[in-house]
């Protein structure tokens, strides 16, 4: 039996790792199913779905050149089972629907920002690298003196204690 890309069969399922299940196909070849291809939930134990010798359909996804046969019995289902199913909602009621985030910004409110690119067009990567370690130095300097400001002034270069 020629296996095709796409076609749907039945196989037998011959092992079972953390990471898949290898079925047995028609012909005696065997191919792979990758957990994320087991169902149309999130599969944390694939034993929760599939045991060894159970027969199971599957869809040929694909064959590398190598002879490897990609499975997968999701999308085997029908188009209504491929469908992850809907969450229920939480008790209490539903959640009320999300606000739109205002558009313009002010600037001179504390906690709204605006963001912006602070990307300036041309120059060569040195003008750049010379930019970001001034910057970088710049904010370095602001840290530091805001660390010795909550230490109540006293650095290690002016310590005034006796």
């Amino acid at each position: 039996m020629q296996l095709e890309v796409g076609s749907i069969l039945e196989g037998k399922v011959t092992g079972i790792t953390k990471f898949g299940a290898f079925v047995e196909l028609p012909g005696g070849k065997t191919g792979m199913v990758h957990i994320s291809e087991v169902a149309p939930t999130f599969v944390k134990e694939i034993r929760d779905f599939v045991t060894e010798n159970q027969t199971v359909k599957v869809k040929v996804l694909s064959i590398n050149e190598e002879g490897k046969i990609s499975l997968s019995m999701k999308k085997a289902l029908d188009p209504a089972q491929q469908q992850p199913p809907r969450r229920e909602p939480r008790a209490g009621g539903s959640r009320p629907p999300r606000q739109p985030r205002p558009a313009a910004v002010s600037p001179g409110r504390p906690g709204n920002y605006e963001w912006q690119s602070r990307r300036i067009e041309g120059g060569s990567f040195e003008d750049m690298m010379s930019r970001f370690k001034q910057s970088s130095d710049e904010k370095m300097s602001d840290l530091k003196r805001a660390v010795e400001s909550k230490r109540g002034g006293f650095s290690r270069h002016n310590n005034s204690r006796g």
